[in-house]
């Protein structure tokens, strides 16, 4: 299940291009520049952090402990992602900063961009495609600055001589054939031999379903805990025939960094601001202990229930996008503390859950009796890290386990700094104008399409994720590798159903129906049109939330097609879609939910397989050529990421009594940085 909904890599300026909120008040910077640069398809941005200043000193302590947590586990996604990511990263870094020869050459300027490019994607393959990319340099120029690079040093295993170590670098990074994908979604391939993600060695998709299958069955013969996420925190590696986990932990994989997040939560929890937060900072020390999943979950219970403290954070192995099997999960962190004044619109939203549920156009057997614990805020991040940096959510609901959210809860935050420094940055880009079909969806984007986007975001994670119930006997994991994608679609029907409600009106959330008109343009727009600018030619869509918003919209299109519900038309050789009935395409958002709800519910993954193969994969190839030449004159990048602030502790007598934040302009000195003082793997493990 994933409750992270990674909008970012949307691209905010498709969904955000001419929705400028205006300065907030908080702002502390008027001239403050969010975009940095462009490469490739990545623009670099920064992000502010308002209101840290009103912190008192030990509350920026704290958010200064667990940004330290936050940036510690970098390496350990680098090495998820591949087993040569380390390898790889930590050769171009010793060229960078040792090459003696020319570094104003085509060259080495495009040997920059490559090495920018690993940043971004903690490693060589795409982080929204999983596609494998490559230097825009030949493998002579490449050999060659790593001889010519003779200080420093280069990552060679032991015993390993420079001949040797070109002879094994050179082909990972150059040969298409070598690891060509992160995560394979084909149908009918093993997903696993299929992939280059680094949580599986040896061993084959029924092989990992089988060992896992063996786990379940004896935790439900020996009466042990059958509800905890199995294999979420470790590789799966078969050794002389017998396979094995090997867990992330101290003193097991990845210990050397988790020692150095476990150092800094411990400090953090020394000035905890309340015993609850020091209680749920304790136990995420002791989960990294043992790796034990049953502690996870108090963990994850103690950490739900942690409302009343300002500061809060994500740090873990939480997400399981990156494995093809859903099963596993990579390492992020996500730093922040409440916006209290945007808050009030996530808590009427969250204060309404029951009736939310009640109403919701699903069978009744599938609705929960009681939702329990939903709490929502609009959140400022003050730091990014692991799988959230630099390419950062915008919102989250955690935690995943399904059992939890029913019995416990869930945690929903919209992230409010990251949205604004999105729509900061695209101002002004030319995309609305390019694809939306009229002058009216685009003044409609203008005046309404970012709280349009904000409610979407809180409607999506604090009660789309939240809503809806397993039937007993199903565990949440029944649809494997087609999960994800129809987890996202749920969340996102069940916004989409209740951003054209009345009873948002009624709550006073917005009191112009042009807010839901605005949503509804520009969720097809981007689902039939616009995200196609993040697909290479001859592509089809692997990428989760790709895959949702296709799903959705062309669902959606092919049951209202009748009534013309959407219309697809030309117009100067250029194709646009337009919202004609946005009544009868909210009914269909309905009948879609309830489906995929019941797909959900009953865990039934025929179905579910069915639609996404149906709808979600397959690309119109003459549509996309079209969209991608469009796209190639407003010279925007679909991607983007952040620098992180930094938090300078000012310190006397040798105790903190300050701290300050400062902003970072250069996305290669931070990149470094990190590499020379935050990197604690060994290269290969």
């Amino acid at each position: 299940m994933k409750k992270l909904v990674l909008l970012t890599t949307i691209a905010m300026s498709l969904v955000l291009a001419a929705c400028n909120q205006g300065p907030k008040e908080e702002t502390p910077q008027q001239d403050f520049r969010f975009l940095l640069e462009q490469f490739a398809d990545l623009k670099i941005m920064r992000y502010q952090v308002p209101g840290f200043d009103e912190l008192t000193p030990k509350q920026k302590e704290l958010v200064y402990y667990l940004s330290q947590a936050a940036i510690a586990g970098r390496d350990i996604l680098f090495d998820q992602n591949y087993k040569y990511n380390l390898a790889i990263r930590r050769t171009l870094e010793n060229i960078v900063e040792h090459y003696p020869g020319d570094r104003e050459s085509d060259d080495f300027r495009n040997f920059m961009v490559y090495t920018k490019r690993v940043w971004f994607s903690n490693g060589i393959h795409h982080h929204y495609s999983k596609d494998k990319f490559f230097p825009e340099v030949s493998p002579e120029y490449f050999t060659s600055l790593i001889r010519e690079t003779s200080q420093g040093r280069f990552p060679l295993r032991e015993g390993q001589d420079m001949e040797n170590f070109i002879a094994e670098i050179v082909p990972v990074i150059f040969d298409p054939s070598i690891a060509p994908k992160a995560v394979s979604q084909e149908a009918g391939k093993d997903l696993l031999l299929n992939s280059a993600c680094n949580f599986y060695e040896g061993v084959t998709e029924k092989e990992a379903e089988a060992y896992y299958a063996g786990l379940k069955n004896n935790a439900v013969k020996n009466g042990a805990d059958t509800l905890v996420s199995f294999g979420l925190n470790s590789k799966l590696v078969k050794k002389n025939g017998v396979i094995t986990e090997e867990v992330y932990k101290m003193g097991g994989l990845y210990s050397e960094a988790i020692q150095q997040i476990v150092y800094w939560l411990e400090k953090a929890a020394e000035v905890a601001e309340n015993e609850h937060q020091r209680a749920v900072i304790e136990s995420l020390v002791k989960y990294y202990e043992t790796g034990d999943l049953g502690i996870w979950d108090e963990y994850n219970v103690l950490w739900v229930k942690n409302l009343d403290s300002h500061i809060d954070f994500v740090n873990g192995f939480i997400e399981n996008y990156g494995d093809p099997m859903g099963l596993k999960a990579t390492w992020e962190s996500v730093v922040n503390f409440k916006d209290v004044k945007a808050t009030q619109r996530a808590e009427t939203i969250s204060a309404n859950a029951q009736w939310f549920e009640d109403h919701s156009p699903v069978e009744p057997r599938f609705k929960k009796a009681e939702v329990k614990g939903v709490s929502a805020k609009v959140i400022t991040a003050a730091q990014l890290g692991g799988d959230c940096y630099p390419s950062t959510p915008i919102g989250i609901n955690l935690p995943n386990a399904d059992w939890i959210r029913k019995e416990h809860g869930s945690k929903s935050v919209t992230i409010e700094n990251i949205t604004y420094a999105y729509d900061q940055a695209a101002i002004g880009n030319g995309m609305i104008e390019e694809f939306a079909a009229s002058a009216e969806e685009i003044e409609l984007s203008k005046n309404y399409g970012s709280l349009a986007s904000n409610l979407h975001t809180d409607l999506h994670e604090c009660l789309g994720h939240g809503s809806g119930q397993l039937l007993p006997g199903t565990r949440g994991d029944e649809l494997k590798n087609y999960g994800s994608p129809l987890e996202e679609a749920r969340a996102d029907l069940f916004a989409l159903y209740y951003i054209a409600d009345p009873k948002l009106m009624e709550l006073g959330l917005y009191d112009n129906e042009g807010v839901y008109k605005a949503e509804y343009n520009s969720y097809i727009r981007n689902g039939m049109l616009t995200q196609l600018t993040r697909i290479e030619p001859g592509k089809t869509i692997e990428q989760a939330h790709m895959r949702c918003r296709q799903l959705i919209a062309a669902w959606s299109y092919d049951l209202g097609k009748d009534k013309n519900v959407i219309e697809k038309f030309e117009r100067d050789g250029k194709t646009y879609v337009k919202v004609n009935d946005y009544q009868a395409l909210r009914e269909t958002f309905g009948r879609m939910l309830a489906e995929i709800q019941r797909i959900k519910s009953e865990g039934d993954y025929a179905a579910g397989r069915e639609l996404i193969e149906k709808y979600a994969v397959q690309v119109d190839q003459q549509l996309h050529s079209e969209i991608l030449g469009r796209f190639a004159k407003l010279n925007l990048a679909p991607y983007g990421g952040f620098i992180n602030p930094v938090f300078v502790p000012v310190t006397k007598d040798g105790k903190i009594i300050d701290v300050k934040v400062e902003y970072p302009e250069d996305y290669t000195e931070q990149m470094m940085d990190y590499s020379k003082n935050h990197s604690f793997l060994p290269t290969y493990n």
